[in-house]
Formats: structure tokens, sequence, C-alpha cells
């Protein structure tokens, strides 16, 4: 089946629509055509420590995104797909296709994908040499790289598009729904949802409700009673 897909900027706007070839994945049988699932994820937390070690020692912070990220992976199950509405050859119309490499939608494709173990240099919080320090943050397709060496920076990115096919989005501005503000005059870092609270008062119909504090005292736990 279709699948849809937007990329959206740091003001939520969207800057690029991209359709997909999605499987089944509610289809497929553990144990038959697929084992294990996986993801590799950085906490969020995580990356706020992160994000503070390099507000503290004025740390480069840069981004990087995969391109057609689970794509990457060769199946080492056998899959079989029924042709796409609109792109059944007429000569084999009563064929499925068979997969090799792993597609969006496949309960395995995350586990596929390998992102780590198919970098020339893997450098996840990597110490190199002396005082370069070299830290990848992986979400998904999503990288944050951290660095206190310009050099070293470029050298990872070097090593990435040997492995990936992938974008250089320069300094980090907006991650995970998140707009990243710094000022490094002063050592830092700083985070804003709003975006995303303007997204969710817009599913819930809320977008034009009346703006105002809510008086409460700090520390009060509150509860469904």
């Amino acid at each position: 089946m279709a699948g849809g897909h937007k990329k959206i900027d740091a003001d939520g706007n969207v800057y690029i629509y991209k359709a997909r070839l999605v499987a089944k994945g509610f289809r497929q049988i553990h144990g038959v055509d697929y084992d294990e699932t996986f993801l590799q994820i950085a906490m969020l937390k995580s990356i706020w420590i992160l994000l503070a070690i390099a507000a503290y020692h004025d740390y480069e912070v840069w981004q990087m995104d995969v391109k057609t990220v689970f794509l990457n992976g060769n199946l080492s199950e056998d899959v079989y797909m029924t042709q796409p509405e609109g792109f059944v050859d007429p000569l084999n119309a009563g064929k499925e296709c068979k997969l090799l490499k792993s597609i969006y939608g496949l309960n395995q494709a995350s586990r596929r994908f390998g992102f780590i173990k198919n970098v020339e240099e893997p450098c996840v919080h990597k110490k190199v040499s002396g005082t370069t320090l070299v830290f990848l943050v992986l979400y998904v397709d999503d990288i944050l790289l951290i660095r206190n060496n310009i050099p070293m920076l470029e050298a990872v990115k070097d090593s990435l598009r040997k492995s990936f096919l992938m974008k250089d989005l320069g300094e980090a501005a907006y991650i995970l729904g998140i707009k990243v503000y710094r000022d490094r005059s002063k050592h830092l870092i700083g985070l804003s949802q709003s975006t995303y609270n303007d997204k969710v008062l817009k599913w819930f119909n809320m977008h034009d409700s009346k703006k105002g504090f809510l008086s409460m005292s700090p520390g009060t736990i509150l509860s469904k009673t």
C-alpha cells in the first residue's frame, strides 16, 4: 500500500512531501517471516544531558538525516508481497513479489537497518586522541553529532556518507519536534516544544482557546480525584 510522509521545519511548515511504498506489517507472522524487532533510539533525557555538556563546553552540535533509512537492510527471511495497486505487471499479474531488501512497514525493517554496524568508524560516545571528543546520538534516522573539533566532525560525516545516503542539516535547530535555541556567548542551549503544543491544541480543536495563567502552588500533585 502507499504511504504519505512529510518533513517540517522548526516553525512547523512543511518543506518536503514524500510518497513511499509501505508493507502491511500486520500481516506478518512472528517466527515465520520475522523474528526480532528493534529500534535504535536515544532516550530523550540522554539527549538533554549531551546538549547540556555541549552548552557548557561550547561544543559543536550538528545534525544529519539518513535518507530512505529503512531501505538499507538486507532480508534473511522469505518475505512475499502482492504487487502494488497501480503498478501490477500485466504479463505477471498473478505473481507476487519476493523482497530482497527491507521496505517501510516491515516489522524487521528497523532491525535490518543496522546503522551502527554498517558505519565504517562507529563512534557512539567515542574518545579520540587526547581531548578530542566525539558523540553520535541516534534516533532512528535523525543523528546529532557533538564534538569539540571541526575537522573530526567533517571526518565522521564523511564516514557516514560512505555507508549511507545522508543529508547534512548543519547546526542543530530542530530535534524530534523540539526547537533548539542557542546563545554561545552565554553557554546556553534552550529547548522549546511550542510548535508541538500548538499541533496538539489543533488536534483537539482548542487552538482558538483563551490563554491564561493557572494559579497553583508549586509542588502540587494532581490526581484523578
